[in-house]
Order: structure tokens, then C-alpha cells, then sequence
């Protein structure tokens, strides 16, 4: 474990317990403003990942994010973000964590320690050939994550790695690597935070990455928002509005209309019917910039 990048010491915060408290959180930012610099030099790998996971997803298959402590917490965290964002089905991107749910609250830190758990875990999902898994573990090596990577990838799931530790026991079990190395811990061993950001970072690029190549995003709209209070209506109503060329009030109309946002813009660009729109966003595979190719 001394050998771990995420374990070993610090120089520029050796003696951060005696400095002033605006001096203590200055290098807690300078130590920050590293993370996405190595976040950057990992995005050809997260393209790769992106476009596989896409593919997969294409084919009926699902993502899970996996992982023990922070790393765990954090995919959780990431897959429950995208009904609400994407609104996609509950079961398309999947957040596992050693210890189980109460494990987000609780530490249940002996959890990662068993490779047949993780296994298990992906076991329960009905895990399979057509799906994806990130494991996710700062340090590269945590058994839970190793063991559901390699029954992954014995039935032939893509296996992506997270880590933040080159040459990582993760990186190596996995299809596709992903390390970012954004360094020593300013709290030595405390990977919630330098590598806790990095990994959140990736798990943004990665997921919204995936979204917007499905054709839930247009420009950088979310036209599959789902006006479920009073705010998403508005944004809803908004998006048509400014995708459709109308008045906020005729954005309504076409919002109740339609039943979706991708559905009233369809119908308004094209003059359809809710079932002609409906039909052609079928053709294209929910993408709307597909749908409306034959508009400017």
C-alpha cells in the first residue's frame, strides 16, 4: 500500500496543520486545480469508453457503476442522476457499492475486501454480455471491484477501470483504462478528495457523454426533461420555445399537445400529428437532430 500514489505523502501539505486557516484552504485549491489536468490527459480513454458504452446501449444493454467507500458512493451518485436529468429508465444506469445501500451513509469499510461480493452484486442485476461495468477504486486495487470485473468480463460485459493509481490491479483486469493521476493527497490516504474529484469528473464526462450521444441532448439542451414540477416545466416550455421558433404560451399548447419535448418540437417543425412525430422519432431512434434533418 506505500507504494500507492493515493497513499503517499504530500510535500506542499507536510505542514499544513500549522499554517493559517486562509493559508490551509489555499493549498487545498492549489492541490485541486491539478485534478483536471489529469482528468485531461485521460479523455482519449473516456472517448473509447463513451463510444463502447454507447454501442452497447444500443443493443439493449445497461451501465453499472461499481465500486466500494467514496468510489462507490460516487457512482451511485452518477446513476441516479440520469432519470432525472436524461429521464432514462430506473434500471439503464445502475450504482452498486460494497455494503449494500446502507454502505452510502455508513461506513462498512471490511465490504471491499470480498471479490465474491462484487460478483454477487453484478450476479443480482442479472448482469450480461450486452451490458457495461465501470470499477471504480482510487487505489486500483480494491478486491470487490477486481471480482466483478473479472466475472464481467468471463461473460463477455465490457469492463471499464477507474482508478487513480498507474499501473493499477483495476487498470489491468479491465477492457478500457481510465487513470487519471491527479497525485498525493493533501490529507494523506484521504481519496475523497483529489481523487474523489477526479472520479467525479470522469463520471460526468462518461455518462453525459453517453446521454448526448443517444440523442438525449440537443445542442446543449436536455429535450428529454421530463416536466414532472414546476421548474422542469418551465424549462420544458422554454426549450420548445427556442428549439420551435414560438411564444412561451404556444410552447405550452404544443407541450400538453405532444406529451414530450421532443415530441412537440417534431410536430411543430414539421407539422405532424402527435403520431406522425411519435413515428418519426422512432425512425430515429429518440434522436431528435435526426428526426428534423430535413428542417433548418
Amino acid at each position: 500500500m506505500r507504494h500507492l500514489v493515493t497513499e503517499s505523502s504530500n510535500p506542499a501539505s507536510a505542514q499544513i496543520d500549522s499554517l493559517s486557516t486562509s493559508e490551509m484552504l489555499g493549498v487545498i485549491n492549489a492541490a485541486d486545480q491539478e485534478v483536471a489536468l489529469s482528468v485531461q490527459r485521460e479523455i482519449p480513454n473516456i472517448a473509447k469508453a463513451v463510444d463502447a458504452v454507447v454501442a452497447r446501449m444500443e443493443a439493449g444493454g445497461r451501465l453499472f457503476y461499481l465500486g466500494a467507500g467514496t468510489s462507490g458512493r460516487l457512482g451511485v451518485l452518477d446513476a441516479s442522476e440520469c432519470p432525472p436529468t436524461f429521464n432514462t429508465p430506473p434500471g439503464l444506469v445502475v450504482g452498486l457499492i460494497a455494503g449494500g445501500d446502507r454502505a452510502l451513509r455508513h461506513p462498512i469499510e471490511k465490504a471491499e475486501d470480498d471479490p465474491k461480493q462484487g460478483q454477487q452484486d453484478l450476479t443480482e442485476h442479472h448482469f450480461s454480455a450486452s451490458d457495461s461495468v465501470v470499477g471504480i477504486a482510487a487505489s486500483g486495487r480494491t478486491p470487490y471491484v477486481l471480482g466483478a470485473l473479472a466475472y464481467a468480463r468471463s461473460l463477455g460485459g465490457l469492463t471499464i477501470g477507474l482508478s487513480c493509481t498507474t499501473n493499477s490491479e483495476v487498470a489491468a483486469a479491465s477492457e478500457i483504462a481510465i487513470t487519471p493521476t491527479p497525485g498525493p493527497e493533501v490529507v494523506t490516504g484521504s481519496t475523497r478528495m483529489r481523487a474523489g474529484t477526479a472520479t467525479k469528473l470522469v463520471l460526468n464526462m462518461l455518462s453525459t457523454g453517453v446521454m448526448i450521444r443517444l440523442g438525449y441532448v440537443y445542442g446543449n439542451l436536455m429535450v428529454n426533461v421530463q416536466p414532472t414540477n414546476e421548474k422542469l416545466v418551465d424549462r420544458a416550455r422554454r426549450i420548445i420555445a427556442g428549439i420551435a421558433n414560438v411564444s412561451y404560451e404556444q410552447a405550452a399548447l404544443l407541450l400538453n399537445s405532444g406529451g414530450s419535448v421532443r415530441t412537440a418540437i417534431v410536430m411543430q417543425k414539421l407539422g405532424l400529428t402527435r403520431i406522425e412525430a411519435e413515428a418519426r422519432l422512432a425512425a430515429s431512434k429518440g434522436r431528435l437532430r435526426a428526426a428534423l434533418a430535413d428542417t433548418k
